[in-house]
This record gives C-alpha cells, sequence and structure tokens, in this order.
C-alpha cells in the first residue's frame, strides 16, 4: 500500500502521516511540502518526503505514480491577501491535483476541507451536511476551499476514483501553529476582546482526533466502494462556550480573564474598514480584524457528526479534558 499526504509536514499533514503509520504499519507513506527540505522533527522510519510547491504550473506529478489514496491536507489558510493567492494554492492546484491522480490510477482521494465552506453570519447549531456552500466571497480561504470541495466531490466515480471530504473545526494541540498561539499573543498584548455576547458556541477539535477521522474515512472508503461524494464535519461532539473556554485556558495559565469586549456590530464595520485598508495599500499581513472573523467569533458554529459517525465509523479518540490535559504543558512553554 501506498499513500501521499500534501501538506505532509504541517501541523494536520504529519499528524495523519503518523497515525497511518501507527494503523498500517507495512504502508510506504510520502508526504509532499514546499520546503526545500525537511525539518527532523517531521520525518520518522516510515515517511519519505518529496519537495514540490503545488501552487506551480505544469508539475509532473510523478510521486503519484502506484499511489493508491492521496490525502490532500495542504492549503492556504488565513485572512488577509490576494484572492488569487487562495484560489491558486486552494483550486487550482486541487483541480490539477485530482486531474493528476486520475492519471496515475489513485483509488482513494480525501480532502481535508473546514466548515468555513458553509459559513455565513448566521449562528449554526447541530448543522449537518446538507448546508448550502458559501456564495459570498468575503473570505476569500472560505470560497475557494468550497468552491474546491465541491470540485472534489464531484469527481467521485464509485469503484474506481472515490473521494470524499472531511470539515474539521478549529484544530489545536501540541504545535499548534495557529489558533491558540496567536489568541495567547493577543491576550498578553492586551489585543483580544470578547466580540458578541461572549455565549456563542463552538467546535473545537484536537488534532489527534482530525488525524483518526482520516484514517477512519480511509478504511471506510477500502470496505465500501460506493462510500464516497459527501462531506463530512469532524469534531469532539463537545461544543464549549468559546470565550469561558480560552478564560479557563488563561487562568491555568496563569494570565488574566478576558473581561473587555466589543459588539458584533462594531466589530463588522471594523473588520470593513481593515478590508479596504489592507486590500488598498496590498498589505500583505493579515489584518487585525475582517467581517468573516467578527462573523464567526460572534456566531454559534458547531455541528453534528452523526453522518461521520455512521459512514465512517468516527468517534473522537480523545475527550476534551483530554486534549486539555494534553495541551497545557505545551502551552505553559510558549
Amino acid at each position: 500500500m501506498k499513500i501521499v499526504i500534501t501538506g505532509g509536514l504541517g501541523f494536520v499533514g504529519n499528524q495523519v502521516a503518523r497515525h497511518f503509520a501507527k494503523n498500517f504499519p507495512h504502508a510506504n507513506i510520502t508526504a509532499v511540502g514546499r520546503s526545500p527540505r525537511a525539518a527532523p522533527s517531521k520525518i520518522f522510519e516510515k515517511l519519505e518526503y518529496v519537495s514540490s510547491d503545488l501552487t506551480h504550473e505544469n508539475l509532473s506529478f510523478s510521486w503519484l505514480k502506484g499511489v493508491d489514496c492521496v490525502f490532500h491536507v495542504a492549503a492556504k489558510a488565513g485572512i488577509g491577501g490576494r484572492f488569487n493567492d487562495y484560489h491558486q494554492a486552494n483550486f487550482i492546484a486541487t483541480r490539477e491535483l485530482v486531474k493528476a491522480s486520475k492519471k496515475y490510477g489513485v483509488r482513494q482521494f480525501i480532502y481535508t476541507s473546514t466548515p468555513s465552506v458553509v459559513f455565513t453570519n448566521q449562528n449554526i447549531q447541530g448543522g449537518n451536511e446538507s448546508l448550502p456552500f458559501i456564495q459570498s466571497k468575503i473570505s476569500p480561504y472560505a470560497y475557494t476551499k468550497a468552491k474546491a470541495e465541491k470540485l472534489v466531490l464531484e469527481s467521485n466515480c464509485p469503484g474506481e476514483f472515490q473521494t470524499l471530504a472531511l470539515r474539521p473545526h478549529l484544530i489545536w494541540g501540541k504545535g499548534d501553529p495557529h489558533l491558540l498561539p496567536r489568541i495567547l499573543q493577543k491576550h498578553r498584548n492586551n489585543k483580544l476582546k470578547i466580540v458578541g455576547s461572549g455565549k456563542n458556541r463552538m467546535d473545537i477539535t484536537h488534532v489527534s482526533n482530525v488525524a483518526h477521522a482520516h484514517i477512519c474515512a480511509f478504511q471506510a472508503m477500502l470496505q465500501n466502494q460506493n462510500l464516497g461524494g459527501k462531506p463530512y464535519f469532524i469534531g469532539q461532539n463537545e461544543p464549549v462556550e468559546i470565550w469561558p473556554w480560552l478564560n479557563e485556558i488563561f487562568k491555568n495559565l496563569e494570565l488574566p480573564e478576558l473581561t473587555k469586549g466589543i459588539s458584533f456590530q462594531s466589530a463588522y464595520a471594523i473588520g470593513f474598514v481593515m478590508e479596504k485598508i489592507w486590500n488598498g495599500f496590498h498589505i500583505a499581513s493579515d489584518p487585525p480584524m475582517t467581517r468573516f472573523v467578527a462573523s464567526q467569533l460572534a456566531h454559534d458554529h458547531w455541528f453534528s457528526g452523526k453522518a461521520a459517525e455512521h459512514d465512517l465509523h468516527y468517534h473522537p479518540l480523545i475527550s476534551m479534558n483530554q486534549a486539555m490535559q494534553d495541551t497545557l504543558p505545551w502551552l505553559r512553554s510558549l
């Protein structure tokens, strides 16, 4: 058995590789990434590395020869930057990878998506996979991920080229390069505020559970050649009130409680202005606030895991409490 994981050195992709090696000890695993060389900490005995930038044109994709399954984890995430960069990295790269996978006879294609592909500025409470794709380009990341996910799902061909999409929400854990470290930095710099009522609930998913979901999806595809063409929300099945949850982390790290707040309407207006400034001056960094971020921070967005449980036999490996106990020592070191 041979598999490829794009973004295989990243936070999620490397965990997928390690979980796959544990479950399939005789598999050949190739991680694909943009870095010329792999960091030693990311490489283990059963993992090979190929340097290949999926945003480049006319790639040979020779590393797909003999591959059984592709886990397409790589993506451009963020809230700032040019729309075309997101379109190239998230849609065009996925389109070309799907075409090449078909050419080389890959049988399974598992796409790492995001719940942002269905998010609007409305509350989502127990949402399921019938929610429509986002239509607005308010978030280049969400819009291009939705477009890519749709392409992947429409490419499904039972028995020949099975595809599905996983939508893990707010991934965290040891080694998280984005979510919690950025929040902690903002709080320490006195730049973090509660947006909205402060009572909204969200799904947050530990990286071990996200990796486990990828393995569940692959095993389910092997057992059922008709499985495919569908997305699945992946979570802990334990949505939290995000602001009290963050304050509990701050307490454990001996940081002050977050009490300052701002209304959703004010944050949304500030986001609109920030977007205009950043786009107008072509600023490469992420703006402090956007309309999409304001909407996400102020609203409920948690989802039903019934489809993943039924079709993929996915159940979280570790609970929220276990995940927190595993992550806190690392957070203290930041």
